[in-house]
């Protein structure tokens, strides 16, 4: 780790191992849709699309060419996403085009000054991207929404949106991408020492305009971040495909209490992958849940956020079966664990899910990069991504049996989950992430940094397993 004249942090890792011939760039930054402006929810998502110049000249792209396409140019491919703490932006190139990729991603930094046309063509995007959320997100915004007042999705508001200004939208931006808010990270086949002279080169810039009241608009979400105290709190009925009900629970924070995260995490692939699929195939006071999942971090990805975090359950529901009747087979299932002890094999088969998971992402370099810029932003100490199968190691039957005892003594969130009738939209040339915000501009392998914990017991629209 590596720390600019201006205060960028630069991380460069050589793994060779893990892709020879290859190298990823992963830029993280510290605005999310968290710091949207009051009346301009989806600012941050919007400026992430914005940071993909299409072609024709302005704003990042003063040659009239493509971001994307210069990266595909070079063989590679490029993403995005936007969270509600951060946002980062991924690329994955030749080792040999490396310098050109790091230089592509100071202009459009630099560049960045969008014109009015783009905007509204961006805002109509992310409109479509707003209506195709899956149930599983809507679930999951109100969750957290209901638990920690003034916490923001990151998809934003279409009509808040509706008319935004070029004007805000820089203003956003040099607000909140300041050196000091960003970690570059580099990682593959790569020489250490050439990275850092190609970045100090390209990037001495970047970063370096600031703003009276920069970047601090979320700062008191995210460091009282208190839930609420109330046993249970009932938001209002969301749509969905088939009955079901959403139960969100808050999580341990990842920096302050890394152990009982963890074991939250371990409890989430108990309860998905051996405690929960035998009540849903199996009748219970007349009762039954036909599906359950349960995942653990910001929409299933653990260690992909800072707190605020929740875990959240969303369990399918056999005609006749209540809400109150599946929330009380959810406790049901939680109080067993948490009067344990939970068996060791049970114990053992769950975190070895999880190792597998984890080894099978360990060789993707883009995860890496950008597992080490979140690190580096979101979870300062953290002694980085493959520390954590040790950790994980670690983490006990006993902590896993507490977790589930958290979770039942703490507050939670009850979502009904409503079947109506939904139309089928059009055929679009856009691909919408149901997950989170994001822009796709290329198809590529590269999965989320830590695979979500949980299990789907019945084929379900609009979830993973």
């Amino acid at each position: 780790m590596s720390v600019l004249p201006g205060g960028l942090r630069v991380c460069v890792e050589s793994v060779p191992q893990y892709g020879r011939g290859l190298a990823a760039v992963a830029l993280t930054v510290a605005a999310g849709g968290d710091d949207d402006p009051a009346g301009r929810h989806g600012t941050a998502h919007l400026v992430e699309h914005l940071m993909f110049p299409r072609s024709g000249g302005g704003s990042a792209d003063p040659t009239g060419e493509g971001h994307a396409a210069l990266v595909a140019g070079a063989g590679g491919v490029c993403n995005a996403e936007t969270h509600r703490d951060h946002t980062v932006f991924h690329t994955t190139v030749p080792a040999e085009s490396l310098p050109d990729a790091l230089a592509w991603e100071a202009r459009r930094l630099l560049g960045f000054a969008p014109t009015e046309d783009v905007i509204r063509t961006e805002t109509d995007v992310i409109g479509e991207e707003i209506r195709g959320a899956g149930d599983a997100g809507r679930s999951w915004e109100s969750a957290l929404g209901a638990l920690y007042p003034g916490s923001r999705d990151s998809f934003g508001t279409a009509a808040e949106l509706a008319g935004i200004t070029a004007g805000e939208v820089e203003a956003f931006f040099r607000a909140h991408y300041t050196a000091r808010r960003m970690v570059l990270s580099v990682v593959g086949d790569v020489d250490p020492a050439g990275v850092m002279a190609v970045v100090r080169a390209v990037f001495a810039g970047v970063g370096v305009i600031r703003v009276a009241g920069e970047a601090g608009a979320a700062e008191g979400i995210r460091a009282a971040g208190e839930a609420r105290t109330a046993r249970e709190i009932r938001t209002a009925p969301l749509p969905s495909g088939r009955p079901g009900v959403a139960v969100g629970h808050p999580l341990p924070d990842p920096v302050a209490d890394r152990p009982a995260y963890l074991a939250q995490a371990v409890l989430a692939q108990v309860l998905g992958r051996s405690r929960l699929p035998a009540l849903a195939r199996s009748a219970r006071d007349g009762h039954r849940l036909t599906s359950a999942t349960v995942t653990c971090g910001y929409h299933g990805q653990w260690l992909a956020s800072a707190a605020p975090d929740l875990t959240l359950a969303v369990l399918g529901r056999a005609p006749g079966t209540e809400v109150d009747a599946a929330v009380g087979i959810w406790r049901s299932v939680l109080r067993a664990v948490a009067e344990g002890p939970l068996p060791e094999a049970e114990h053992r088969r769950a975190v070895n899910s999880l190792l597998v998971a984890w080894h099978r992402q360990a060789d993707s370099l883009p995860t890496r990069a950008v597992a080490l810029g979140r690190d580096a932003l979101l979870l300062p100490g953290s002694a980085g991504p493959d520390a954590l199968p040790a950790e994980l190691r670690r983490t006990t039957p006993a902590e896993v049996a507490a977790a589930a005892r958290a979770l039942l003594e703490g507050p939670a969130t009850v979502t009904e989950l409503a079947p109506q009738a939904r139309t089928v939209p059009t055929a679009r040339a856009h691909t919408v992430l149901t997950a989170r915000a994001g822009t796709e501009l290329a198809p590529q392998a590269c999965t989320v940094p830590i695979a979500r914990a949980g299990t789907e017991l019945a084929p379900q629209k609009g979830t993973v397993g």
